[in-house]
């Protein structure tokens, strides 16, 4: 069973990494209990070189060879072909600006606009159902999303997703931690203790739940299995 996971954070140890480590091993540990053989990636976007859509429209030609899947060629090419290949995905990102990062939003082009056809409804071309799990990480309590509207954004991109492979769940991991030291930076908005006193009660829960979400996108991916 293949479980891939993609940190669009530029921050490799942090908190949206750490999640979706999390993940990959509640998915590993679920897939060996049903009998499978796991193999798990995690793919740091910033390692790699690659542009977003180019708006070239290959994916879209009529008899084109590359039409539903990227014509572009450089860093990002051999990491959408091993999605197209998943049994499971995890996407995650910060909220950079009410939205996810420049890398993760370059991403998400190029991986989800060839599978959107341009017929009515938007009809997806991906070829079977891909569980998937979108996973944010944001500085702000979850209360204030609908303050600063990250609520809609991170809800745009989960209907979209969930459009193309089928499914998609939605993980939210808010009020996070930012940094070992808030005395060395500017950020008089946050009280550094309660910020401390979070990560170190409630995002071993968030870190728990992650590896409850990679459990639950295993057990979604025996049932598109059964069911073909």
């Amino acid at each position: 069973m293949n479980i891939i996971a993609i940190n669009g954070s530029p921050r490799k140890k942090w908190n949206t990494a750490t999640l979706l480590r999390n993940a990959l091993e509640g998915a590993a540990e679920r897939a060996t209990q049903a009998g499978r053989t796991p193999s798990t990636e995690l793919v740091h976007l910033y390692e790699h070189d690659y542009k977003g859509c180019i708006s070239c429209f290959a994916c879209k030609k009529i008899g084109g060879k590359s039409y539903g899947h990227c014509a572009v060629k450089d860093g990002l090419t051999p990491i959408l072909e091993r999605v197209a290949k998943a049994d499971v995905l995890l996407l995650g990102s910060p909220i950079y600006f009410y939205a996810e990062t420049g890398e993760m939003r370059s991403f998400l082009e190029r991986l989800l606009f060839p599978y959107l056809s341009y017929t009515p409804g938007y009809q997806p071309l991906f070829p079977r159902p891909l569980p998937t799990g979108l996973v944010y990480t944001m500085n702000i309590p979850e209360d204030k999303m609908p303050d600063y509207q990250q609520d809609r954004a991170v809800k745009a991109t989960w209907a979209v997703t969930r459009r193309i492979f089928g499914s998609c769940e939605l993980f939210l991991c808010t009020d996070t931690f930012q940094f070992d030291d808030y005395s060395k930076y500017v950020s008089t908005s946050w009280d550094p203790v309660a910020k401390a006193k979070r990560r170190e009660e409630v995002f071993p829960q968030d870190c728990a739940r992650a590896r409850e979400l990679g459990a639950l996108l295993v057990d979604q991916a025996g049932q598109v299995e059964r069911a073909e």
